[in-house]
């Protein structure tokens, strides 16, 4: 079977992963499983540019084709902060309570209409010769008043879908892959991946 690394080592995401490329006929590993350990510097000014970053530096090192994915919270409010520095905000090591806790005091009193927030997902699919292909996936919500939920992980339990009335971390698995940021773009890149494969068996 063919194999692909997915540059994280993150537990949820990689499940998450996994569930949306199960019919792609591939092993999805994670660095941890591929035996990777890399210190990335991911210092683009985009959500594409750090996938890309991340995905050509692993597909150098270990010769096979990689995925990686750089996504995060845009809050209106707070001029879409964190961004790009998502994962970074308030420090690497704070914990996404404090995060979550933070970014609710900090849209203390603020009406619903001014909430507005999105999640937004590039994934990098990189080949050992170098060459990139990118896709991105958003979803639109807002800022919830409080957390809740325990599906998810990172930002999801302050971020509330109107439409389902719930937050991204009250959703089963199944819907959240359907809809989200990171399952949207994925789905896009799998269809890519599929075609590449379909040319290269058919020459």
């Amino acid at each position: 079977m063919k194999r692909i690394i997915f540059a994280t080592s993150n537990e949820g995401k990689m499940k998450e992963v996994r569930m949306i490329l199960n019919d792609l006929n591939f092993e999805v590993v994670s660095l941890k499983e591929a035996g990777i350990v890399a210190d990335i510097i991911e210092d683009g000014d985009t959500f594409e540019a750090n996938a890309i970053i991340k995905a050509k530096e692993i597909a150098k090192i270990s010769g096979e084709m990689t995925l990686a994915d750089d996504s995060g919270l845009e809050v209106d409010y707070l001029d879409k902060a964190p961004g790009i520095y998502s994962a970074r905000f308030l420090g690497e090591d704070t914990s996404y309570d404090i995060k979550n806790r933070y970014i609710i005091d900090q849209l203390a009193g603020v009406q619903e209409d001014k909430r507005t927030a999105r999640f937004v997902c590039a994934i990098a699919c990189c080949m050992p010769d170098g060459k990139c292909i990118t896709t991105r996936g958003t979803v639109e919500g807002i800022i919830g008043h409080e957390q809740s939920g325990s599906n998810g992980f990172g930002y999801d339990p302050i971020f509330f879908l109107p439409e389902y009335g719930c937050t991204s971390a009250e959703l089963s698995m199944e819907k959240k892959n359907e809809i989200s940021h990171r399952g949207k773009a994925l789905k896009l890149m799998k269809d890519i991946i599929g075609e590449w494969y379909e040319d290269s068996d058919s020459q």
